[in-house]
């Protein structure tokens, strides 16, 4: 797999011609986009087996800052391994052609067309040009473009990791493993203390508390980047003490005790989930991708239709997904919006409007980013 073609654990870049995707980390990112899809799925158009499996849509998040750290991380310790460093301005620039320009057409789409607005008010422009939106973010009184909370998350783990990774280079392994678990230990003991604090708290402030903020966020994203260093590092070592059918059968029982955890809450979680709920996730994915990884000869054999077509499209989608389905409900109204008809309805105008975006926006400017940077 060529960590170099992946910018956001929500976005994949068409690789170029003759070279090969990797089928997990595919799988992992379409499976991820359409569960926050069906998160915001309305409730009319849940039909079939959704509403029983509707209540764990909001995990798709979590997935995505797994394949995100370990992608990223990876890119960025491949160069590391090979006593090349990190070659800031490439790395930087790089990020920005793939995520601003798509992020910023549909910003522009919200604030000139009120109609795609599906919350009650918006925040200020410069809050989503600065990434930071997620802090303090009320959903029930500013959830217009609510989802743009997780490319800020991103963004600075975009910004910061360099410049850890490359603190850390040639230091100690066991410097690394401890900064990895202050971080990991710090978030869960941040958010038992925001939970304590005040237990009782009304959904839009407890998800403005211990959901949005980067800072209580960390966890996917970490174990994504300690998946890339031990592939990285540690090759031999990864390959004996995690076979991939000890990373599954390991991520399967995890994720099992993940949502015991977690339950059917939602985002709001008790204090159990709060605090072990995000870790124990995100782990039970980062098992699951190794063992993906490893497996990718058999899983290349495997028929699997339309998923590398979705992962392509995951960041187009997880744009405009949300507006789409408010330009649906406000053009046809509540009332014709219900059953089987309005599930096609919304998954088709959203995968239309995500492959204007990709290949009107996305890819010109993905191939204007490889002029530039001579790639």
């Amino acid at each position: 797999m060529r960590v170099t073609d992946y910018a956001s654990a929500a976005s994949v870049e068409a690789p170029a011609s003759g070279s090969k995707r990797a089928v997990g980390p595919d799988l992992l990112r379409a499976l991820a986009v359409l569960m926050v899809m069906l998160w915001h799925l309305p409730r009319p158009a849940r039909v079939g087996v959704l509403p029983d499996v509707w209540h764990w849509g909001w995990l798709g998040v979590d997935v995505f800052f797994v394949l995100s750290g370990y992608l990223i991380g990876g890119q960025l310790m491949a160069r590391i391994a090979k006593g090349q460093g990190v070659d800031f301005a490439d790395f930087y620039l790089r990020r920005a052609f793939r995520i601003l320009p798509a992020f910023l057409v549909v910003l522009t789409l919200y604030l000139l067309v009120p109609t795609m607005r599906e919350g009650k008010d918006m925040l200020p422009a410069w809050r989503f040009l600065t990434f930071s939106m997620n802090w303090n973010l009320d959903g029930k009184a500013a959830g217009t473009f609510s989802s743009a909370w997780s490319l800020c998350v991103e963004e600075y783990f975009y910004l910061l990791a360099p410049l850890v990774l490359l603190a850390l280079r040639g230091r100690a392994r066991w410097v690394g493993l401890a900064v990895a678990g202050a971080i990991l230990v710090g978030g869960m003991a941040l958010r038992a203390k925001l939970y304590l604090d005040a237990p009782d708290l009304p959904w839009n402030v407890y998800m403005a508390r211990l959901y949005y903020p980067t800072w209580v966020r960390l966890d996917g994203l970490l174990l994504g980047v300690l998946l890339a260093a031990g592939r990285t590092f540690r090759p031999k070592a990864m390959a004996r003490w995690l076979p991939a059918w000890a990373a599954l059968l390991g991520g399967l029982v995890i994720l099992a005790g993940a949502l015991l955890v977690i339950k059917d809450q939602g985002p709001a979680l008790d204090f159990a989930g709060a605090t072990f709920g995000y870790p124990l996730f995100s782990l039970a994915v980062a098992l699951l991708l190794s063992a993906s990884l490893d497996a990718e000869p058999w899983l290349r054999r495997v028929p699997l239709p339309g998923v590398a077509a979705l992962a392509t499209l995951s960041y187009s989608l997880y744009l405009v997904h949300k507006p789409v389905y408010t330009l649906d409900k406000a053009w046809l109204g509540s009332e014709a919006l219900a059953g089987w008809p309005a599930f096609a309805l919304y998954s088709c105008t959203a995968l239309v409007a995500a492959l204007a975006l990709h290949h009107l926006v996305e890819r010109p400017f993905l191939a204007l980013r490889d002029r530039v940077l001579k790639r």
